[in-house]
């Protein structure tokens, strides 16, 4: 559960995610970053890529998918030094890697501090390495980014988070850039569409999911 102070937290966030915007727009001349922070799920140079590691990534994978203007979700690992990984390796907490999302969205349709926005709102920045019941390094909430504007723009806003007081507690979220990739097996891809009746999905991800229908319902994929 999220720590939040009795601050109206929507209303931090609105305030910053107007600030962070005009930063954005700012920060659209600078270059691409590293080789390595080119997105490595799409060929169409229209759309950006970002990861996000908010605890269980099928809960981060069901809540993404919903959101307007995202165009593609993949669950997998990252910001570890195991290649391909499997599931149980990463489980074990030995591999440095994450369970995580790689959005893939289109920025005509969402902004960088848009996609910040539900990403911190939608999971507890403050537990180190854990969501909940889920412990363990795998499970950190982390922002992997992709290109200059993502970095600064996450820098920044954690920054105002933080010093908004809508937490309780310090923002742990760790942003590094992105290195590494690998999808998870293929059970694990679209994971509380097809599995939604099952325990964890109930009592778990769906909650996570009607939180974000609720909270950020202006920004719901309309069917």
């Amino acid at each position: 559960m999220m720590h939040l102070k009795k601050t109206n937290y929507l209303t931090l966030v609105c305030s910053i995610l107007l600030f962070s915007c005009s930063d954005a727009q700012q920060n659209t001349s600078l270059q691409e970053g590293e080789k390595n922070s080119k997105s490595t799920t799409s060929m169409n140079n229209s759309l950006d890529t970002i990861t996000f590691g908010a605890g269980c990534f099928w809960c981060v994978e069901a809540v993404f998918q919903d959101m307007e203007g995202v165009e593609k979700v993949v669950s997998g690992y990252s910001g570890g030094f195991v290649k391909n990984p499997a599931y149980k390796e990463v489980c074990m907490g030995t591999t440095g890697h994450a369970e995580v999302c790689q959005v893939t969205y289109d920025p005509k349709k969402v902004t960088v501090p848009e996609l910040l926005e539900v990403f911190w709102g939608t999971h507890d920045p403050t537990t180190l390495n854990r969501q909940g019941n889920d412990i363990g390094t795998q499970y950190r909430s982390a922002i992997f980014y992709h290109n200059e504007e993502q970095k600064v723009v996450a820098e920044e806003y954690k920054a105002k988070l933080d010093s908004s007081g809508a937490f309780d507690r310090p923002i742990v979220t760790e942003i590094k850039p992105f290195s590494n990739f690998y999808p998870a097996e293929d059970y694990h891809q679209d994971y509380f569409n097809q599995n939604g009746s099952e325990p964890y999905c109930q009592f778990v991800v769906k909650p996570k999911v009607e939180k974000f229908k609720k909270v950020f319902a202006n920004k719901v994929k309309k069917k």
